[in-house]
């Protein structure tokens, strides 16, 4: 493809619902979750919609888990798909023909509610215990808002409380693992209905 560039083409202007957060590799961790913790707590909705496609989909997880932790009772229920995405490239060098490329793309959903969700969804989780959830104050962001808990005494180093809890590592990792096994299945399926689609 170096005889070729890609053209760009403009997005779809999609309406957005208030309280449906398109999250992307650009936006900042923080500015979604205080946007999100302002929608439940603030403007009175009762659930919000964290979409992203593709690799935005790790930070989409992470931003989940971190809203669950600071309201208490949110009911998950997390849809996993994949959609077709048609590329255009116009030829750099003469005598060559425009080219048209197809790519899947995962994509993610996640919905945070404060009413119960679908329980017989695949993607439903009950509302995380209340000791394990902390309020805003109590989080210190740092960078792209990884959770570390305020230190009590003098300097900026050592100290109670400073560092990322191990367990909710773990947790987020399992949860994130748990996300990427859906997609491997999905692609696997896509793969598969294409190759039975030729012969």
């Amino acid at each position: 493809m170096d005889r070729y560039q890609r053209v760009e083409k403009p997005k779809a202007e999609t309406p957005i619902n208030e309280n449906e957060i398109r999250v992307t590799t650009q936006g900042r961790m923080r500015n979604y979750i205080t946007y999100a913790t302002t929608l439940l707590q603030e403007k009175g909705s009762s659930e919000i919609v964290l979409k992203a496609m593709g690799r935005a989909i790790n930070k989409t997880v992470m931003i989940a888990e971190l809203i669950k932790r600071r309201i208490v009772g949110l009911h998950q229920n997390t849809q996993i798909g994949s959609t077709d995405i048609t590329d255009t490239w116009e030829p750099l060098e003469e005598g060559l023909l425009p080219l048209e490329t197809t790519r899947h793309v995962s994509m993610i959903t996640i919905t945070l509610s404060k009413k119960e969700l679908d329980t017989s969804s695949a993607g439903y989780q009950h509302p995380l215990p209340v000791d394990q959830v902390k309020p805003l104050n109590e989080y210190e962001e740092e960078g792209e808002g990884s959770p570390r808990m305020r230190g009590r005494g003098r300097g900026r180093g050592r100290g109670r409380g400073r560092g990322i809890d191990k367990d909710f590592v773990s947790l987020i990792h399992c949860r994130f693992l748990y996300c990427s096994f859906q997609m491997v299945i999905i692609a696997f399926l896509d793969s598969f209905l294409f190759f039975l689609w030729f012969l």
